[in-house]
């Protein structure tokens, strides 16, 4: 094998690992978008949600990547909106249920059972899970924020 053939493999194992990095931190679908990254909350507006506390597909049209995970967006200005500010705009823990990272896992988040609270939009598996939720908001979403800092970086098939 050449010099440049091993620096090659060397590259693509260091850029693959980046992406692996960003499945582990965020929920994405498999597979990847035309701007090269995973797609996150199913490709669903989060501007649009949060703005209008209800579920607006994007378009790939729009899309802008942030931390390696492409977002679609409904419109230039919702686009526009995330990139000047995209941590008030993402879905709590990585867009992962957040029922399941209450209770340490790492679950599909589906943005169909979904709750805006306090300009913070919250994803959850399905809807036994969300009407669960309905139950103890407060202290679902604070259970899973002091486990979020714990499985962050944790890939979740070993929780």
């Amino acid at each position: 094998m050449t010099t440049k053939a091993i620096l090659v493999l060397v590259a693509m194992s260091v850029l693959g690992a980046g992406v692996a990095n960003a499945t582990d931190d965020y929920n994405t679908a498999t597979g990847l978008t035309a701007a090269g990254a995973p797609l996150g909350l199913h490709g669903v507006d989060p501007v649009a949600f949060i703005r209008l506390g209800n579920r607006i597909d994007g378009s790939a049209v729009y899309t802008a990547v942030h931390d390696g995970v492409a977002y679609y967006f409904s419109s230039e200005a919702n686009k526009q909106a995330f990139e000047k500010a995209p941590s008030g705009h993402l879905p709590q823990f990585g867009g992962f249920c957040t029922f399941g990272v209450s209770v340490a896992k790492k679950f599909d988040g589906d943005p169909r059972f979904a709750a805006v609270e306090n300009g913070k939009l919250y994803v959850f598996l399905n809807e036994e899970i969300f009407t669960a939720f309905q139950k103890d908001r407060a202290g679902t979403i604070a259970k899973a924020g002091k486990n979020w800092r714990k499985i962050d970086h944790v890939e979740a098939r070993s929780l």
